[in-house]
């Protein structure tokens, strides 16, 4: 009895074992996924800007976007590999313990064997019966007999469980392997993709800075085009924040679940990419150039839709510069969504999350850009977007 206890303690911390380790990969795996479908996105928008070489900030920043969604998917699949070594050198360990215990199970089951047929030689099992001296001695030796059957059994019901295992161990370790081949003919991949990214990027570079003058003319254009916008926004929520003071019950509500929701909003779009940080930024390629965002850019691929992060109300539907912007009233919370060219909700709406607002603009002059400017206020403060939709 004791050694039945003991291999099926095995058995039990051997199943318990490989989960933090599965768990470990298969979460790799996950992360690889998601910055995979990001690079392809990425890649999309790629396509869709002009069908040239000239070098443009936008290429710059969806090339610089790539290369860093490159060199953290080489890093996770590092650590894919990794984890794969340690699960491989384990499965490894596992076999090897089962297969020395499977030796001694039949070791056991091969002497017990030899045992009975030599004493079935001097004596059968009835004979063994009824040369009992006593009926006691007869019952003893009975189950005696019943029990030494029963345990040949559990020998070899072990000896075909620790089989069954090494087999599951070996086809464990058949699938980790494949895992790491397939991991490694990734890492390879990206590597190259990174290289010819960050090639691609320091040609880039060197054009821009050599247009400096030219460009210059161009983001002072647009930040001039942006104050305007930035202005106009501001003195409207200004205005509607100061026109109502009291929230109803209903609005209080609405208030409450937009700040109960922080960090876990919505994208305003459905797929897409920080491209403007909130906030003072220095340019990506001029170091004297500094811009100071209301809000965060997005960018995303040609025809997508604004999407509301919250239920709520539409206040105001306006034009500046030629493209639509919306404000929508969360209680005492406000969202902005700029830079639409069609719309498809009106003022007085109301709307629910996730729900599209309008097209965003794609920007015929500006490589092909499709940009969605989005800012949140709370009364009359500007916060900052970031910390309020999800990760």
């Amino acid at each position: 009895m004791k050694a039945y206890k003991t291999i099926w303690l095995f058995l039990a911390l051997l199943l318990c074992v490989p989960v933090y380790a599965a768990d470990s990969v298969k979460d790799l795996q996950k992360q690889q996924k998601k910055l995979q479908e990001e690079i392809e996105q990425t890649n999309k928008m790629l396509k869709q800007t002009k069908r040239d070489e000239n070098a443009t900030m936008n290429k710059l920043q969806l090339i610089g976007r790539n290369i860093k969604n490159q060199r953290l998917l080489i890093n996770t699949l590092d650590r894919e590999i990794t984890a794969l070594n340690r699960e491989m050198r384990q499965l490894n360990g596992r076999r090897d313990s089962l297969q020395h215990q499977l030796e001694q199970y039949k070791a056991d089951y091969a002497f017990m064997v030899r045992q009975t047929h030599y004493a079935r030689m001097q004596q059968s099992p009835l004979l063994f019966l009824l040369s009992s001296d006593s009926f006691q001695q007869l019952a003893r030796r009975a189950r005696y007999l019943q029990e030494f059957a029963h345990y040949r059994q559990q020998q070899v019901a072990r000896i075909e469980n620790t089989q069954a295992e090494i087999d599951l161990q070996n086809t464990l370790l058949q699938a980790n392997k494949s895992d790491k081949q397939a991991a490694l003919t990734s890492r390879k991949r990206e590597q190259d993709n990174l290289q010819r990214d960050e090639r691609k990027q320091k040609n880039m570079l060197n054009q821009l800075k050599s247009k400096e003058k030219d460009l210059s003319k161009q983001i002072q254009q647009k930040q001039k085009k942006v104050a305007e916008l930035n202005k106009k926004i501001d003195d409207m929520v200004r205005k509607q924040a100061a026109t109502k003071t009291t929230l109803t019950k209903e609005q209080q509500l609405v208030a409450g679940g937009f700040e109960a929701n922080k960090g876990r909003l919505p994208w305003p779009v459905e797929k897409g990419m920080i491209s403007g940080h909130f906030g003072k930024q220095q340019h990506a390629v001029y170091q004297h150039v500094t811009i100071d965002n209301k809000g965060i850019y997005l960018q995303t691929t040609a025809g997508s839709k604004a999407r509301a992060v919250y239920k709520g109300e539409v206040t105001s539907c306006f034009m500046v510069a030629g493209t639509y912007a919306v404000i929508i009233q969360h209680g005492n919370y406000r969202t902005v969504y700029s830079n639409l060219s069609k719309l498809q909700v009106k003022q007085g709406d109301k709307v629910e999350p996730k729900q599209a607002i309008g097209t965003i603009y794609t920007d015929a002059e500006d490589d092909q850009k499709t940009e969605l400017y989005f800012q949140i206020y709370k009364d009359r403060d500007i916060l900052n977007p970031e910390l309020w939709i999800a990760n």
